[in-house]
């Protein structure tokens, strides 16, 4: 009761705050301009575009819903707006009373593409640091793996960011695992995003209009996670004319649409992707054991948003998001002639199929010129199941018998949100926000089902753990000032109440970030956070499928927290072509989980009664390091080079002796080049280069002669090695001996890989068409995916010699797609 009075106070004093806020605003007899950036051809409404009065030098920056405020004095003003990719705006007009307009930008020419607004807000202008956005067309010109564009790969290119393994889409961010990232489309969470075991994202970005990543300095409206927050923004559809794009690729083809429904002021996009591997798959594995095997997966995705315009002053937003997986095997095998003794008829059929589905419904409100609300209700559902079903008949003593058996496991987690956002603008560079947010989490983490029937005989079986029903309610307030030209602030709180098995757990973050304007061209940014996060993953790193369980915080798994703090240095360069930051980070964690020692994955946690049972609390965590990025965002060729320095630790008390260890992906240099040129309209190259540390890995004690190299199709090659000292902890001695240096003691070889990628754009009649030619792993690197022993016999000698070998996924890969738009 004590902790929600705490909440209802600090919800009153924000909200008290803020009118006292408006009141004084008011005293000022000042006027106030505001409405929505929007792209002229589609309508759709521009997010963190620059509005700006040239006369004053004060400006505003779109809101996530493209709406902005800028309260001045009366009188004439020349205003601009202009965002990267667009022809500025620029009008000059008396100013006598509150305004609203909406500001229409135009997409550059290609020969036009070099001329930029000075307007634009620079880098070393921004209060907000460890921040990126990657423009969406940025990534479509990326070279990926088998042609499939892929938001998560492009994000795994940015300092700071890590990959798990050879071509997955885990994202790695700061020393955080896989499940302290936010991962948000259109404001609602979704649990995993991969496809095909991990080698594709679920996000299809013929559908999206925005990506925002956030790896620090966390502004206070976001909350949950400890290490990030990926904000994916859908389209919101053409208010003007049809259009539509599609894509055919080599594992997948996508098609969209989106148009109005009612010219100017209703409008939808539908999208999807579907792979056909399965279609050849099934066949080709029919083929191969003349029917009596066959193989076969698919995943697809729907998204589907519907904008309306209710007034000048309300919008409202209907999203959808749809997408699953499923790999299946089937087997058959008939023995012997039917109605005798040694005839044997046996069916085999097994599976695995994941999938998230999302809904969002918004409302936008203007409830005056200088305060804006959205009001969201949210759902978002993941679910995984694993099945195997067998049935066999026989003929035994001249009587036909069967049997027959079915296995089950499912697990799940299920959201319903509610939640209320405010954009208070008092006074130019000066804003706040604040608002309420609750959710209703519904995790199932493990249900097993076992039914076996033989003769008159049955068994059927259902074992099922606790469902955790937990409420998780926040409130926050940030406040983005500007002191002079030189200073300006972020500062905020994220107040979050948590309701597990009639237990309230509370947390107070606090969170603040600030700049300080050196010159004009260079600043000095700092930033700390607090999080907490009432929800963990358990996850087995050796097995490439998603069966990794969410599972609340309880009283026996306690919550997660970390802080983090950091500071750097930001500037433009060349006559403001090229931004570079520089940044130095030190995060610490606390109430980390890990599953136990020889932990049974599926039933341990049944065994036991329950998952909490199966898995070592109270794991510390700590990630430091540096960050270097040179982007350049504007002309022709484009890109970035970043480059990570860290250092990533794990401490549990009984794991490793409770000594120190490094985490998995613990790296200590990861390099990245992007590169995109645009020759003229019909010919563009693109190219990435990265370099990573080799992973951490535990290696059992054994000896070994040398190190095999396998690729993903078979073939062997075989390289030298060369021992290092024991006092380096990795290899043995040369007598050939391999010893463990406890957990995570062995590193992987450097992980290294140059994609490159050709478009080839035509004009059309109809529209314009693509021919996308791509090569991954250009120079064919054999890259460690996985490492293990094995004892090779010597029939000659009669001797047995233990081998380390190296499992590569992805030899040199080419790829051709084909899109168009219409």
């Amino acid at each position: 009761m004590q902790q929600t009075q705490h909440l209802f106070c600090l919800g009153m004093a924000m909200i008290l705050m803020a009118f006292s806020q408006h009141l004084m605003a008011q005293t000022q007899q000042k006027v106030t301009i505001s409405g929505y950036v929007t792209d002229a051809e589609s309508g759709e409404k521009i997010i963190s575009a620059n509005v700006y009065d040239n006369l004053t030098k004060q400006g505003a920056v779109t809101n996530d819903y493209g709406f902005f405020s800028l309260t001045l004095k009366a009188g004439q003003i020349n205003l601009i707006s202009a965002f990267p990719g667009y022809k500025s705006f620029q009008s000059t007009f008396t100013l006598t009373r509150d305004t609203s307009i909406t500001i229409s930008l135009e997409i550059f020419a290609l020969e036009t593409v070099e001329i930029v607004a000075e307007e634009e807000e620079r880098i070393e202008q921004k209060t907000e640091m460890s921040t990126i956005d990657v423009p969406i067309q940025q990534i479509r010109k990326l070279p990926a793996l088998l042609g499939e564009v892929d938001v998560i790969k492009a994000i795994q290119l940015l300092p700071g960011v890590q990959s798990g393994s050879e071509g997955t889409t885990g994202l790695y961010v700061r020393g955080g695992g896989p499940d302290q990232n936010l991962i948000l489309l259109d404001g609602v969470p979704l649990y995993y995003v991969s496809h095909l075991g991990g080698f594709f994202s679920v996000f299809n970005a013929d559908a999206l209009s925005s990506v925002k990543l956030v790896k620090g300095g966390f502004p206070a409206r976001y909350g949950g996670r400890l290490s990030s927050v990926l904000d994916i923004r859908m389209k919101e559809g053409n208010l003007n004319k049809f259009e539509g794009e599609g894509n055919i690729g080599l594992i997948s083809s996508k098609l969209s649409f989106q148009g109005p429904i009612i010219k100017g002021k209703t409008s939808f996009i539908v999208s999807g992707r579907r792979t056909y591997f399965d279609l050849f798959s099934r066949p080709i594995s029919k083929l191969a054991t003349k029917g009596n095997s066959s193989f076969g997966y698919a995943f697809y995705d729907l998204n589907a948003k519907v904008n309306h315009i209710i007034s000048d002053k309300d919008r409202l937003y209907l999203s959808f998001y749809f997408g699953d997986d499923n790999l299946d095997i089937k087997e058959k095998y008939t023995n012997g002639q039917p109605g005798t003794n040694n005839y044997s008829n046996s069916f085999f059929k097994s599976g695995i199929g994941w999938g998230n589905d999302l809904a969002a419904l918004r409302w936008n409100h203007i409830w005056s010129p200088r305060l804006f609300s959205n009001l969201t209700a949210t759902y978002s559902k993941y679910k995984l199941g694993i099945r195997y079903d067998e049935e066999n008949e026989f003929f035994q003593n001249d009587t036909l018998r069967s049997y027959s058996s079915f296995f089950e496991y499912v697990s799940g987690i299920r959201d319903w949100g509610l939640k209320l956002d405010f954009d208070y603008y008092p006074a130019p560079s000066h804003d706040i926000k604040f608002g309420i947010n609750s959710t209703l989490h519904k995790f199932t983490p493990g249900s097993l089902g076992y039914r076996e029937n033989s003769g008159n005989n049955r068994i059927d079986t259902t074992l099922k753990t606790k469902i955790h029903n937990t409420i998780e309610t926040s409130v926050y307030v940030e406040d983005n000032f500007q002191i002079g030209r030189r200073f300006s602030a972020n500062i905020g709180v994220h107040a979050v109440n948590y309701l597990v098995n009639e237990e309230s757990m509370f947390s107070i973050q606090p969170r603040a970030s600030a700049r300080l304007q050196l010159t004009d061209r260079v600043s000095l940014k700092g930033s700390y956070v607090q999080m907490t996060q009432f929800i963990h993953l358990l996850t087995n790193s050796t097995i490439g499928l998603p069966i990794d369980l969410w599972v609340p915080a309880t009283d026996k798994v306690p919550s997660q927290h970390s802080w983090q703090a950091a500071g750097g240095i930001a500037t433009s360069l060349w006559d403001d072509q090229l931004e570079l930051s520089v940044e130095g980070y030190y995060k610490k964690m606390d109430g980390l989980i890990a599953f136990k020692e020889g932990t049974n994955f599926f039933l341990g946690g049944i065994n036991e009664g329950t998952w909490e049972n199966i898995v070592e609390t109270g794991g510390e965590g700590e990630a430091y390091g540096a960050e270097f990025l040179v982007q350049k965002k504007k002309g022709k060729t484009t890109g970035w080079v970043g480059y990570t320095l860290s250092w990533n630790y794990r401490k549990f008390d009984a794991l490793n002796g409770g000594v120190k260890f490094p985490d998995r992906y613990d790296r200590r240099h990861d390099l990245s080049v992007v590169v995109s040129h645009a020759f003229n309209e019909r010919i563009s190259v693109s190219g990435t280069w990265v370099y990573g540390t080799g992973n951490a890995i535990t290696l059992p004690s054994g000896s070994f002669a040398t190190i095999e190299h396998w690729d993903f199709f078979g073939n062997n090659t075989t390289g030298s090695f060369v021992p290092m000292s024991i006092s380096q902890s990795l290899w043995g001695d040369f007598s050939g001996r391999l010893y463990e240096n406890g957990r995570n003691g062995f590193r992987m070889e450097a992980y290294h890989r140059l994609d490159l990628g050709v478009n080839l754009t035509k004009k059309t009649r109809w529209g314009e068409r693509t021919w996308n030619f791509g090569v991954y792993n250009a120079y064919n690197r054999l890259n460690p995916f996985a490492y293990y022993i094995r004892n090779d016999y010597d029939s000659n000698n009669q001797t047995s010699t233990p081998k380390l070998k190296k499992l590569s996924l992805f030899p040199i890969i080419p790829s051709v797609s084909y899109s168009f738009k219409f």
